[in-house]
């Protein structure tokens, strides 16, 4: 199983830099003002200006307007967009429609009903399962993978929620299911937005290990 993955809640231009060199498929920007990450203001788009390509520049928003992603999309040169609150399928679709990849996320508990995604299904190019919690994601807690094992769906699959290196070996249990690749944030910060490149490291070893 060969897994991409994104680290999220960047923003300071020297962490971005130090992250970057390791190679991550997607970087995620948050956009969400009761987000202790929020990046709107702190992120140089200078820095944005400036990506190398093989890294997705993933823009995070929750209930926002339209104009304001937009906005904030040609400041920073985005090119995915990570919806995490009650976006609508046709909001997903204008959106895509205008050339951006979209991550649409559900929190998931105990269980989860999958049949409300279907709706998401054609507007959509990944969906992003992360832990039901106080937070609208970064709780650092992993919700029990083996709920996903009754996803009906062949779009691809972004794991969040409490991934880090001593739980990362057990993606193996999901081999079967179109999983794209793992989110990780709060658990490998020594602050809010400031992301431990060592710990980074001795996760992508682990993932490549994996292989």
């Amino acid at each position: 199983m060969s897994l991409r993955w994104k680290v999220c809640g960047m923003r300071d231009s020297a962490n971005i830099r130090e992250v970057l060199a390791l190679k991550p498929d997607y970087m995620g920007f948050i956009f969400f003002e009761k987000s202790p990450r929020h990046a709107e203001g702190v992120l140089d788009p200078a820095v944005t200006a400036d990506f190398p390509d093989r890294t997705i520049k993933t823009g995070v928003f929750v209930n926002a307007p339209r104009g304001y992603i937009l906005q904030q999309a040609d400041t920073y040169g985005l090119q995915a967009l990570q919806l995490h609150g009650h976006e609508t399928p046709e909001q997903c679709r204008e959106l895509q429609d205008k050339g951006f990849t979209i991550f649409k996320v559900f929190s998931v508990g105990e269980s989860f009903d999958f049949e409300t995604l279907e709706a998401y299904v054609p507007h959509v190019d990944y969906f992003l399962f992360d832990t039901k919690g106080k937070n609208l994601g970064g709780n650092g807690v992993a919700f029990d993978w083996n709920v996903l094992k009754a996803y009906p769906y062949e779009v691809p699959i972004i794991l969040s929620g409490g991934v880090d290196t001593e739980n990362v070996s057990e993606l193996g249990a999901l081999e079967g299911l179109p999983l794209h690749g793992i989110d990780v944030n709060s658990r490998f910060e020594t602050q809010p937005a400031l992301k431990d490149t060592v710990r980074l490291i001795a996760l992508t070893e682990k993932m490549a290990r994996k292989g």
